[in-house]
């Protein structure tokens, strides 16, 4: 649709051009361009075919898409998988939420906090992470100096302002949550809250998404607490992680959440823990990454890179210190 368009709206304008030169075509010129304005009065949404704007041809949550991804290129998160799908699906089929939808992402690195951020932005916006709507913070780079905090609690309050006064269905992730400064995420917590609207801008269409390692700890404990017991890890459900997740984080004085009111007056949707990962979990990662770069598929070389990832705890050596992570530059390694 949006080539025949283009196509369409070239031919008119070229014959346009090359008309208009010619006095005895005058007529002709303006024939053409009455014709063009008729083109685009049918059209009217014309452009938004070439250029992003808050519109379902821009915006629109594909659930199947994103079930696809989560099972085929996300490994060992039985929980995050099923609480976001279902977190997301309801919140984006519901006309009139109460509130944005609030996602707490924790683990350690490379488990897929920053992977499902990227597929949810690509299943909700048609451009995907680049889409001017989808926003990304990262602590340690957007809000480096302590001493500067009343001035990012200003910026990034009229950020999200104007930014959801431009498209009310916006995305902002905040990156390394354990490195930001106490007390600067409290600055937009009425954008999160049950208000219908604040100085005539409604937040209710928004999504807010938190991405920590703070949690990674007591997350790793009880998944092997069920390895040492025998049991699968499949059994774990997020009813025995989520309570003690939250209070930690919470009471965690080097945490962004530290004494937030985001937690205080329960903001936040949900608290989503990202399991460690084990050898069988790297393995498939490696094996993702080859058919993302459309190599055949090697259970062999899989396994390699799998065994040159570091394992802890010492002497079980169960999970990957760096998850995921290092994948990519393994496999160039045996490549």
């Amino acid at each position: 649709m949006r080539s025949r368009i283009l196509l369409l709206f070239l031919l008119f304008w070229s014959l346009v051009l090359s008309t208009a030169n010619e006095p005895l075509s005058t007529g002709i010129a303006v024939g053409m361009a009455a014709a063009l304005t008729g083109f685009l009065a049918t059209y009217q949404n014309v452009l938004y075919y070439f250029h992003e704007c808050c519109r379902q041809e821009w915006i629109s949550y594909n659930n199947t898409a994103l079930e696809i991804d989560m099972k085929k290129k996300l490994f060992g998160q039985h929980i995050a998988s099923r609480v976001i799908i279902k977190a997301v699906t309801g919140f984006m089929n519901n006309k009139n939420p109460k509130k944005p939808l609030v996602l707490s992402l924790h683990g350690w690195t490379g488990t897929g906090k920053n992977f499902v951020s990227q597929l949810l932005a690509e299943n909700i916006y048609k451009e995907g992470m680049a889409s001017s709507y989808v926003h990304q913070f990262v602590s340690t780079t957007h809000f480096p100096h302590p001493s500067e905090i009343n001035t990012y609690k200003s910026q990034l309050q009229q950020w999200i302002k104007g930014n959801v006064t431009l498209c009310p269905r916006s995305m902002f992730i905040f990156d390394e949550m354990d490195k930001m400064h106490a007390g600067l995420i409290d600055s937009i917590k009425p954008y999160m809250d049950y208000y219908d609207n604040l100085d005539g801008i409604s937040y209710r269409q928004a999504i807010f998404i938190f991405l920590s390692n703070a949690g990674g700890e007591n997350i790793t404990r009880v998944v092997l607490d069920f390895w040492s017991a025998g049991r699968d890890r499949e059994e774990i459900q997020l009813k025995d992680l989520e309570a003690a997740l939250s209070l930690e984080v919470f009471n965690n004085k080097r945490s962004g959440f530290w004494h937030t009111s985001l937690i205080d007056k329960n903001l936040v949707d949900f608290f989503v823990p990202f399991l460690p990962l084990e050898f069988s979990h790297v393995r498939k990662c490696v094996l993702a990454e080859m058919e993302a770069r459309d190599l055949t598929p090697d259970e062999e070389i899989a396994s390699q890179v799998a065994k040159e990832m570091t394992y802890f705890p010492k002497p079980e050596n169960v999970f990957s210190v760096k998850g995921c992570k290092t994948i990519a530059s393994k496999l160039d390694y045996f490549n």
